[in-house]
Order: structure tokens, then sequence, then C-alpha cells
């Protein structure tokens, strides 16, 4: 099984946090392998939403629908796959560390099926690194908005 934990400090508004990281439609700016975003579903968000996401990852291009399971705004969103290659949950956490400051927590867990159960390990591994570099690219898209707004005011 892939079982990927990773989190990031924000300098950021717990609302703004997490309101931007679950609208689907801000995946492809954070996440280094994700292409391009879908809905099958109507928005906003919400229980049982259906996105489509289309991603690289180890060189191959990856087509998934995930469906959302769990929504607590603010808190926690839940997504597993509908179908795809890899049977995949991808689990988003937040909480206020201080005025302005949120802790990200972003998992990633799955059983890989037939010939990729092999690379594991591996997976993982890349996983990781992946889901650091997106947690990085989120900090800076944010911290980069929270400063423009501070210095407007």
């Amino acid at each position: 099984m892939v079982d990927v934990l990773t989190e990031i400090k924000i300098r950021s508004s717990l609302n703004k946090v997490s309101e931007y990281a679950a609208n689907p439609d801000h995946a492809p700016k954070w996440y280094v392998n994700i292409k391009s975003v879908e809905w099958k579903t109507p928005k906003p968000l919400k229980l049982g939403s259906q996105i489509a996401f289309k991603a690289n990852f180890l060189g191959r291009t990856l087509a998934y629908v995930y469906e959302v399971v769990e929504f607590v705004p603010g808190k926690k969103l839940v997504m597993r796959t509908a179908n795809g290659p890899f049977p995949m949950e991808t689990i988003y956490t937040w909480e206020v560390i201080e005025d302005n400051l949120t802790r990200m927590t972003l998992r990633n867990k799955g059983n890989p099926t037939g010939f990729s159960r092999f690379f594991t390990p591996f997976m993982s591994q890349m996983m990781k690194r992946a889901n650091n570099k997106d947690l990085k690219k989120i900090k800076d898209i944010l911290e980069k908005e929270s400063l423009e707004e501070s210095e407007q005011n």
C-alpha cells in the first residue's frame, strides 16, 4: 500500500488556504503533475462531486475521476478515484496554527494493482517528492497573494 503524508505551514488565513486548495479549478496551478481538470458534476464542490483530472506521473499520462466522499469546509476534504489506473484516496486537512498561519496536510493512499504494484516503494518516494513540491507551490502562491493584499491596505 502507498500511504504518503506531507504537510506545510502557510502564512495565510485558514479560509484562504482551504478555499483555494479545495477548488479543483486551481489544481493545475499548484500541482506539479496535474495538467487539466474537468467538472463531471455541477459546481460548487460538495459531497458526491466528481472531477476528472489528467496528470503526468512517471512519464505516463493518467486520466482519473475523483469523487468527493467527505467535505467539511475549512477542515477536511477527502476524494477517492471513482475510476482510473490506480485506486487512490487524497485527503486535505487544514488547521489554524496562529493568526494568519495555517497548517495544511496532503495525504495520498492507495493500493497499486497489476504491474504497478511492483513499483510501490518507488511510487511512495516519487509521490512524497511531488507532494512536497505541490505544497511548496501552493504556499508560494498564497503567501504572495497575502503579501500583495497587505501592501494594498
